[in-house]
């Protein structure tokens, strides 16, 4: 048996290259630690093992015949267990989206994220739990049970993308795939004491993803340290023709570029530092502030007012998009159908009402509403009027500081049934994060400190558009000040 549970994904990655390790025998260790602890904090809704195993015999066979004499591929994930979100398409196995309407879908072609991780070596072993359809802050709306943050069993993980974070900060995977439409993988790489990076819009393609708020979603990388996660974009990332979204520029070598000395400007939004604010998240965020300042990086204050407007703006496009995407989910074409001698009105009407949870419920009503005849103009109009009003005061800040800096999330991780009953402080959690996926720009949250009861709190850096070297650059500093 290796030491897998405490390699980083490079440390496997070489290992593996080199023929010191098997990836057959990785990803045997990954599928064991998803059966065993992966079933304890209920992490996975379906394990891929018959086509992991294939891929990692693949890789070996390549290694194999490299050190015979030809040179194997780069593979920059040479037998890395990854976990994928379960809105993410993998041919082969169920895309459910943690939803009853879609428990026995599975989609006719792969992601283009999917095709790019295994070009890179990495080896698919499991499709991870989420709140259903990414709508939730919590991973309580999961169709199949919520799962559990390993920091301990009675608090959520995060959501939606709660099931990679588990995953990852529990051991099982080095590296995992959530989205992120709001705060998605920041918000519970925050709660369980992990690393996200939510990347420039188009950074990632989005062919293959399940859709929320098609302007808002980005695939996006769960790791342990700053060089994994700059490991995941890098081979994730990339100009796809399939995606109208996507971002056509040269990419950068990230992970060659990751180590940095240089001094970085970064500015404080007071807005961050408000009321609702844990003292704890405050106190840990504020020395994490003075160590930077003590390293040499400038640091100083400003006010962004219009973020106090970005949940508002947020919730109106994200449940507009949502009920125009989630409309296609009526029991006709694929998914759910409750039918019998049934009118198609009936039909449509019994297939969403059985086949959707009570928030996915809520979304679409609150953005049918928005959307509709005489509304239009007051709320989503609007709403999309402050979203470009954000993204310009963002922009401004940008032209005085290469980093922003605040806490990921107002409180560390909550207990399971705390705020499941009341949406609107649900929705709060949210407060932080939903700024970046307005603007476009690259996130990235790290664990900072921890409260008296030892849950962990995030510290988030948002760039600028394409900016995420230097926030994979300004994660290492964080690492050695930490």
């Amino acid at each position: 048996m290796s030491d897998y549970k405490s390699m980083t994904a490079a440390e496997i990655a070489k290992a593996v290259s080199s023929g010191k390790l098997s990836a057959v025998e990785i990803t045997k260790e990954a599928l064991e630690l998803a059966r065993t602890e992966g079933e304890k904090l209920n992490a996975f809704i379906t394990l891929c093992e018959e086509k992991a195993l294939n891929q990692a015999a693949e890789i070996d066979q390549k290694v194999k015949k490299g050190r015979d004499g030809t040179p194997p591929p780069a593979f920059p994930l040479c037998g890395v267990p990854v976990a994928i979100k379960d809105n993410i398409s993998y041919t082969g196995y169920k895309t459910t989206c943690g939803s009853h309407i879609l428990e026995d879908y599975q989609p006719p072609y792969d992601a283009t994220v999917m095709q790019n991780l295994i070009k890179a070596g990495a080896v698919i072993i499991g499709k991870t739990n989420m709140d259903e359809f990414a709508v939730g802050s919590s991973n309580e709306t999961s169709y199949f049970g919520p799962v559990k943050n390993p920091v301990g069993d009675d608090l959520v993980p995060g959501g939606s993308s709660g099931g990679s974070s588990a995953a990852v900060a529990a051991g099982i995977v080095p590296i995992a795939f959530g989205s992120e439409t709001g705060g998605s993988v920041r918000q519970p790489a925050s709660f369980c004491g992990i690393q996200a990076l939510k990347p420039t819009y188009g950074g990632i393609s989005r062919y293959g993803l399940v859709a929320f708020g098609s302007s808002l979603d980005q695939i996006s990388p769960f790791a342990r340290n700053a060089h994994d996660l700059a490991l995941a974009y890098q081979a994730a990332s990339g100009y796809d023709a399939n995606d109208s979204t996507s971002l056509n520029y040269e990419r950068p070598d990230f992970v060659s570029l990751l180590t940095s000395d240089k001094k970085f400007k970064i500015g404080v939004p007071k807005e961050f530092f408000a009321e609702g604010l844990d003292p704890e998240v405050e106190k840990s965020v504020r020395a994490a502030i003075d160590k930077l300042r003590q390293d040499g990086h400038t640091v100083e204050e400003l006010s962004l007012p219009l973020i106090d407007q970005s949940i508002a703006a947020y919730y109106t496009i994200a449940c507009a998009e949502a009920s125009s995407n989630l409309a296609r989910y009526d029991g006709v074409k694929f998914g759910l159908r409750e039918s019998g001698d049934k009118s198609l009105a009936e039909m449509y009407a019994d297939s969403r009402s059985v086949g959707f949870g009570d928030e996915v419920k809520r979304r679409i009503m609150l953005g049918t509403y928005v959307l509709s005849s005489g509304y239009y103009d007051a709320y989503y109009q609007k709403a999309s009027q402050v979203r470009e009003m954000i993204r310009r005061e963002f922009e401004k800040a940008f032209e005085q500081y290469d980093l922003l800096i605040g806490p990921t999330t107002p409180t560390a991780a909550f207990k399971f049934g705390e705020k499941i009953d009341d949406p609107l402080a649900m929705y709060l959690s949210d407060v932080y994060v939903a700024s970046a996926n307005l603007t476009g720009m690259p996130a990235l949250s790290i664990p900072c400190g921890q409260t008296s009861d030892d849950r962990p709190s995030g510290l988030q850096f948002t760039g600028p558009g394409k900016g995420e070297r230097e926030l994979f650059q300004v994660a290492r500093i964080w690492e050695r000040l930490s």
